[in-house]
């Protein structure tokens, strides 16, 4: 590589690294303005922010007690009609889980008190 290759590779990389660092803050202000937390993750932001906004929402629409049942219904069917089926989701204030995932189908996150679980597992048709 000549010197200006290796100058735009250069620049290239630090571009990269400035969106970076501008989405991680508008993740971050984000997640503060919907009061959550993520606790573990290997979903896409735009999944994870789908989720977000989805449960948010649902919240805020449950007067006084959460609904846990409804929260996770709600979010299962958003997200098996947007990305497909087999779609799980556990959600409440005190559980433990070990779960097999799909790849990139994995999110564990909180909003105010409420913890939720929202997972992808692959399907595979039935052989009779």
């Amino acid at each position: 590589m000549d010197g200006a290759e290796l100058e735009l590779e250069r620049r290239s990389k630090f571009l990269s690294s400035l969106i970076q660092k501008k989405k991680a803050i508008e993740q971050q202000e984000q997640s503060e303005r919907l009061n959550v937390k993520v606790r573990a993750s290997d979903m896409p932001l735009a999944l994870q922010n789908k989720a977000f906004k989805c449960a948010r929402d649902q919240l805020d629409y449950m007067p006084g007690k959460v609904d846990s049942k409804r929260l996770a219904l709600a979010l299962k069917k958003e997200f098996d009609s947007t990305y497909g089926p087999a779609w799980h989701c556990i959600v409440g204030t005190s559980f433990g889980s070990y779960v097999t995932h799909s790849l990139g189908g994995f999110l564990y996150f909180s909003i105010d008190k409420v913890y939720i679980l929202l997972f992808k597992t692959a399907v595979e048709p039935l052989n009779h």
